[in-house]
This record gives C-alpha cells, sequence and structure tokens, in this order.
C-alpha cells in the first residue's frame, strides 16, 4: 500500500470518529479531566466507562489492549492497578 493510500485510510478513519465532547459522559468530567481525556482521544484511546465513587469520578480509557486511567485532577496513569471485569490489569 503507498502512503497516499496510507494517508486516505487514515483521513476517514479520523473524519469516522465522533467528537469526544458529543459523548454522554463529558459533561460528568471537570475541566482537569476533559483536558486529559481530550489528549488521550487525540491518540486513539476510547472512553470504556466512567465511575464516580464519593462525589470523585475516574475515567477509564483503553487502546489496543492498554488501559489509561484520569483521575480528578485530570492526571493520567497509563499503568493503572485496576480490575476491570474479572481481570486483574496490573501491569507495574
Amino acid at each position: 500500500m503507498s502512503l497516499l493510500n496510507v494517508k486516505k485510510v487514515l483521513s476517514k478513519l479520523h473524519r469516522r470518529r465522533r467528537a469526544v465532547e458529543s459523548y454522554e459522559w463529558w459533561n460528568h468530567l471537570n475541566y482537569a479531566q476533559k483536558f486529559s481525556v481530550s489528549s488521550l482521544y487525540k491518540f486513539g484511546y476510547e472512553i470504556n466507562f466512567v465511575r464516580t465513587i464519593d462525589h470523585k469520578s475516574i475515567v477509564v480509557m483503553s487502546l489496543n489492549g492498554n488501559i489509561a486511567t484520569v483521575d480528578k485532577d485530570g492526571l493520567i496513569d497509563t499503568q493503572p492497578d485496576i480490575q476491570v471485569r474479572n481481570c486483574r490489569m496490573n501491569r507495574r
């Protein structure tokens, strides 16, 4: 496949993705989380879910089986020690 064809395919994929702001969970995030989630989204990460405990939310995102979390302060952890669907995701 030529470089031109690769660029066309990537361009189509990029256009097909919804704007991150259009997801229903977007309004549940604070500004720090929105900034971090937007950054990860640009790299291809997708939102899995937002968990709220004691009025603090944590965003769980994934890309190719790799998990990343965004805490209430917008801090990104690309190697979180979390359990997702009975599968331990300890990468440290």
